[in-house]
């Protein structure tokens, strides 16, 4: 099976060792997304919904350039630093997914690698037959 990895430019890919996401066949897996932008500023300063919502739009823009969108997650993970602010980010995942309803997971975390990212999301995908 071939294997394409896809890269979002920005300069730590290469210092961690690591791509946005990575098409086998036809499984794709983006990894954790957050509200980064390419000048590596935080977007959305103390708003999960609006930090969830960059994150998906870059989730969006992998799985394009993957060969596939949003109708083909099967899964999502959310890691979320204040879980009494999930319905933030849930309705931001839903106003994407509502119709698609792919298996997802909620959870807090202690941090992550930034102290003003509130959240982080991966997905799965399955891209459609004969896509390339």
């Amino acid at each position: 099976m071939s294997r394409r990895n896809i890269s979002s430019g920005v300069s730590w890919e290469k210092t961690v060792g690591y791509s946005r996401a990575v098409r086998v066949g036809n499984l794709i897996e983006v990894a954790g997304t957050a509200a980064v932008d390419e000048k590596g500023e935080v977007v959305g300063p103390n708003d999960p919904y609006r930090q969830a919502r960059y994150a998906l739009e870059k989730i969006g823009r992998a799985l394009a350039e993957a060969g596939a969108g949003f109708e083909d997650v099967i899964r999502t993970r959310m890691f979320v630093t204040d879980i009494a602010r999930w319905e933030e980010v849930g309705r931001a995942h839903g106003e994407v997914f509502r119709d698609v309803r792919p298996a997802s997971t909620l959870v807090q975390v202690a941090s992550l690698v930034r102290p003003e990212l509130l959240v982080e999301i991966e997905a799965t995908a399955v891209a459609p037959e004969g896509a390339p």
